[in-house]
């Protein structure tokens, strides 16, 4: 027998994901066994940190298991699962951001000047990074989203409009303006 003949067909996604909502752990663990690493990568090329791409994919996965009930199967699965991850991964970046102007305005004076002194230094990197995250996190929803999933994850403009539910048009214009904001607000603390 040749091996296509031994394997048993591949249960859809759709179909696990519906039995996983009424409680088959194993339909979860399959779903898990076949996107968690995709959902790791994407967690991981947002973040650019291991840890808190691992932290934040168990969290997918945790989210996940709550809300499978809610998929409904109008796009594809991995498309609702990515959009699941990219929503999650934007809120956490939002919420550190918050966490990280809350720090700064402690000591403001004191910080603006330690985080733009030397800029050739490692450490510039980081206070680059930190002062993109609090452009982002200033970025409304929409623009944000399209820029990640444009700038960052490499979508093209028609991926991104069947991912967020818009049009083409919208997803460029949303791009333009997320870019625009930014080059304001990343100028502007850099002076």
């Amino acid at each position: 027998m040749a091996a296509s003949e031994t394997e048993t067909p591949r249960t859809p996604d759709y179909q696990l994901t519906q039995r996983a909502a009424e409680g088959d752990m194993k339909a979860f663990e399959e779903l898990y066994q076949r996107h968690n690493r995709r959902v790791y990568s994407l967690c991981l090329r947002m973040t650019g940190n291991v840890t808190e791409a691992e932290d934040l994919a168990q969290e997918v996965f945790i989210q996940l298991f709550r809300k499978i009930g809610s998929f409904r199967g109008e796009s594809a699965f991995t498309t609702w699962l990515h959009r699941v991850t990219v929503n999650l991964v934007l809120m956490s970046l939002r919420r550190w951001a918050i966490r990280q102007e809350r720090q700064m305005s402690d000591d403001f004076e004191t910080r603006i000047s330690t985080l733009f002194r030397n800029r050739q230094s490692p450490s510039a990197r980081i206070t680059d990074r930190i002062a993109l995250d609090s452009a982002l996190a200033q970025l409304a929803p929409g623009c944000r989203s399209v820029f990640v999933l444009f700038d960052v994850e490499g979508y093209q403009h028609r991926e991104i409009a069947r991912l967020l539910g818009c049009t083409t048009g919208t997803s460029k214009s949303q791009l333009h303006r997320a870019r625009k904001k930014l080059k304001r607000l990343l100028t502007s603390t850099s002076n």
